[in-house]
């Protein structure tokens, strides 16, 4: 839902027309407002604006002709910005978002040059939108891009942009399953695929007409935490080498922050500063480019004191996933649970080795991954914080992409409201 509304803002008396586009976010229970605005390039004279352009009655055939010139080009901006919009993720939509587009309108990509194949659209979308998406985001849309090099191999064809309907997504399924990749896998990235179709449609290119109703089932999966007493015990764990010492104190901020590892392990000392006796965290977002205000949880205050001020010392993102499953093996975690790990599917074969999800019954450690803190975060403390603040720190677009993010039900909810009753 959005509507967009032009402006006369400027001091001067003839200038161009600003523009502002309102939506709204909504799931099923709350919405959020929002209003970004942005500059055009049609000018007009503040008099013009005030008094003449909305004038139905004496109106003189010149202005009438202005009038109508004027009303048609706002009609068309109008309509390119909501297309733009209905094609967007919210998330990456703001203000830079908006001008871009409006620029866009008058200085539109020659379709000719855009390409037309799949594969070759995947790195046109990485390089345009460089500034509005994340490099965890661009890697992600690169290992997709080098999956659908080998579906052309497989099919023997190119994939091409027009094509991507019903009849390609069996296909796309077809393949994914023949290469063992897990059914959310498999979905996600479809979603993904049609994210990059319609940015094609928007660029002017022609896309299939069955686009919008491509869908894949996912599939239910137990979301996998560290409870309090687990964190107690990776806390007390001993005999620990230095490495391990350090991401077991990663671990624990991870899971007090509620952050991504694209975040928390960027966390410097000079990102605190202390406000009325209170410690709070400030830093950006790497994936929502969102300035953060986090409190400083007294087990991350701990780690902080015990390294003199100063947070661990930083690791890659390999690094801190294979030591932490260590570290959780020396504290002991080591309940059976049901998950999907990380195996070599054919460990007989040395090359291309592959890696994929694969279902089973585990001890908890050998399922750990830098994930479990944010989701430990965000399962620990529901129902102690109310849920709106928890979505603040997590950054969760919705009430409802929360809920299903700790594997909450509507049902859970209204359990929770018996606690004010």
């Amino acid at each position: 839902m959005a509507t967009v509304n032009f402006l006369f803002r400027s001091t001067k008396d003839v200038a161009p027309l600003n523009v502002r586009l309102l939506y709204r976010v909504t799931d099923n229970i709350n919405h959020s407002d929002y209003v970004i605005g942005a500059k055009t390039q049609l000018s007009v004279s503040k008099h013009y604006w005030a008094k003449q352009h909305n004038k139905k009655r004496g109106v003189e055939p010149e202005l009438e002709n202005k009038q109508t010139e004027i009303k048609e080009e706002l009609k068309l901006i109008k309509a390119h910005i909501l297309r733009a919009f209905e094609s967007s993720p919210t998330n990456l939509i703001n203000k830079k978002w908006l001008q871009s587009t409006i620029d866009n309108y008058y200085s539109p990509d020659i379709s000719k040059n855009i390409p037309t194949d799949l594969v070759s659209f995947i790195d046109y979308y990485n390089e345009n939108r460089k500034d509005d998406v994340s490099i965890t985001s661009i890697r992600k849309f690169n290992v997709i891009k080098h999956k659908m090099q080998r579906l052309q191999e497989y099919r023997g064809k190119t994939i091409l942009i027009n094509e991507i309907g019903e009849n390609f997504k069996q296909e796309f399924k077809k393949y994914y399953q023949s290469e063992n990749y897990a059914q959310n896998t498999t979905q996600r990235e479809l979603g993904i695929i049609k994210t990059f179709c319609k940015e094609a449609k928007r660029k002017g290119l022609e896309t299939h007409k069955e686009l919008d109703d491509l869908k894949l089932k996912s599939e239910k999966t137990r979301p996998l935490y560290l409870n309090f007493e687990e964190l107690r015990q990776i806390e007390e764990a001993k005999n620990l080498t230095d490495s391990l010492d350090n991401a077991r104190d990663w671990l624990i901020i991870s899971c007090y922050t509620g952050q991504r590892i694209s975040d928390f392990l960027r966390f410097k000392r000079s990102m605190i500063r202390v406000e009325e006796g209170k410690s709070l965290l400030e830093f950006e977002q790497q994936k929502t480019k969102k300035t953060m205000t986090i409190p400083v949880h007294e087990k991350v205050l701990r780690i902080l004191d015990k390294r003199n001020g100063a947070f661990p010392k930083t690791i890659s993102d390999q690094k801190y996933n294979q030591f932490i499953k260590k570290v959780c093996e020396k504290a002991e975690l080591k309940t059976m649970v049901k998950g999907k790990k990380q195996t070599n599917i054919e460990p007989d074969v040395k090359k291309p080795v592959k890696i994929r999800n694969v279902s089973g019954t585990y001890e908890k450690w050998e399922l750990v991954t830098s994930h479990i803190g944010r989701r430990s975060f965000a399962t620990n403390f529901y129902g102690q914080i109310p849920t709106n603040y928890l979505i603040y720190v997590t950054g969760h677009s919705s009430e409802a992409l929360f809920l299903k993010y700790v594997g909450k039900s509507n049902k859970d909810k209204a359990m929770e409201l018996f606690k004010y009753f």
